[in-house]
């Protein structure tokens, strides 16, 4: 059986914070990083857009304003990132305090996804030569806390720590080891919502402000914008039970592709919930399903036009009159979206829409697409045992699948929280 003094589950930015900082406040630690994929994975090799601005990325229930700023300091020295420039703010935040919307003013880089893979290789590269130790396509099965041992579809090990980073993808995978190893947690809210595609002419605040965060009311909210060579992808989940349903997500190639003139961004609203309904978890995933029933097992998409019209948008109505450009996701269902998702949440996103095309007037053309669904599921909230994610005795849980962080920033935070705990800092 092999030994580590910490094994760290998951490669993704919340991993690689724990790993660099282990590294550097103990040297002489031994690392082994699983990744059940066959690459590093993770926020950083999807779109790779950073925020460094609190509380963006940062659940304000585990962080203050000024413990995020102490990492994200720290995490700018380290990635030395650049940082875009925003133009008319004022004029666009004026806009949206008229109607009740707040615009945030987030300090931002962006990568694209083939500058995030660059990233990730010289990121492991850096690693390996520390001599961490790196084993990808290798999943974790179960723990056993108490002796301090984890198996994996392809070893047995020891270990004086663990770190557990799955990200989103792997919240079912939390979910259970925390049942497996009896930490207590809750899981009672998810956000959900659609991703919009329109032409760049449409959605022009991208060119002062790459990816503008709208605050509207009724807990909804503009995530994860797009622009310049961009696309609107599909990513597979698979639910508790083994069925699987497809969310859409959006990313973005470096300046250095040719711009395809089109935007994306998700609306997203969140909701909390109370009895009977026990797991936000499960209800995402019967949503999921249900959207892949309705559009005949891929997501749905739906012309902005059609959607006024309350018609279905089709294949043949998808022509070259008013629907101006081909949508991205190619494999996506022309059909109505209203059967498949709640009236809560799409009441509330097109609400938030009508405000947001007062404040960019023409994003809601007839033309724009909305795709659905986009879920997001870092709904677990694990009870911690210390200010610093350990659920259990040298067991840490961390990044966007435990729910301590929201994107790239906030996941390399929570690791470098964690690897100073288990430092001693």
């Amino acid at each position: 059986m092999k030994h580590f003094d910490c094994i760290i589950v998951g490669s993704g930015p919340a991993g690689l914070g724990a790993a660099f900082e282990l590294k550097e406040k103990l040297p002489k630690t031994s690392i082994l990083i699983l990744e059940r994929s066959k690459i590093s994975s993770g926020g950083l090799r999807n779109d790779c857009k950073m925020n460094f601005t609190f509380p963006v990325g940062f659940p304000t229930e585990y962080w203050t304003k000024e413990s995020a700023t102490y990492y994200l300091e720290k995490i700018e020295n380290f990635l030395k990132p650049k940082i875009l420039k925003k133009n008319k703010f004022d004029v666009y935040s004026k806009r949206a305090e008229r109607i009740g919307v707040e615009l945030l003013q987030i300090r931002q880089s962006h990568l694209g996804t083939d500058g995030g893979i660059k990233l990730i290789h010289e990121l492991v590269e850096r690693l390996k030569k520390l001599d961490v130790i790196f084993s990808f396509n290798e999943e974790v099965k179960s723990a056993e806390k108490e002796k301090r041992i984890l198996h994996t579809n392809k070893n047995i090990y020891s270990f004086g720590n663990l770190i557990v980073a799955p990200g989103r993808h792997g919240f079912d995978f939390l979910r259970c080891f925390m049942k497996n190893c009896g930490i207590d947690f809750k899981d009672n809210s998810i956000d959900v919502g659609i991703r919009i595609e329109t032409r760049l002419e449409h959605y022009p605040i991208v060119k002062d402000y790459y990816d503008p965060k709208f605050l509207f009311p009724e807990r909804t909210r503009t995530f994860c914008t797009n622009s310049g060579n961009a696309h609107v992808v599909q990513e597979k989940y698979e639910t508790a039970d083994g069925h699987l349903y497809y969310s859409v997500n959006g990313h973005a190639y470096s300046n250095d592709m040719k711009p395809n003139g089109l935007v994306n961004f998700a609306v997203l609203r969140t909701v909390s919930f109370t009895e009977p309904i026990a797991s936000g978890q499960d209800y995402a995933e019967y949503l999921g399903l249900l959207a892949m029933l309705t559009g005949g097992g891929h997501p749905i998409m739906q012309r902005i036009g059609d959607f006024r019209m309350r018609t279905r948008t089709t294949a043949d109505g998808l022509n070259n009159d008013l629907y101006d450009f081909e949508p991205t996701l190619k494999n996506a269902t022309p059909g109505d979206i209203s059967l498949a998702m709640p009236s809560k949440f799409l009441d509330s996103i097109w609400r938030a829409l009508k405000k947001l095309d007062t404040i960019v007037p023409g994003v809601l053309h007839p033309s724009t697409i909305m795709y659905y669904p986009e879920i997001k599921l870092y709904a677990n909230k694990p009870v911690f045992a210390n200010d610093n994610f350990m659920a259990t005795d040298n067991i840490y849980l961390i990044g966007d699948g435990a729910g301590t962080s929201r994107g790239i920033t906030g996941a390399w935070a929570s690791g470098m929280r964690a690897a100073e705990d288990i430092a001693g800092i």
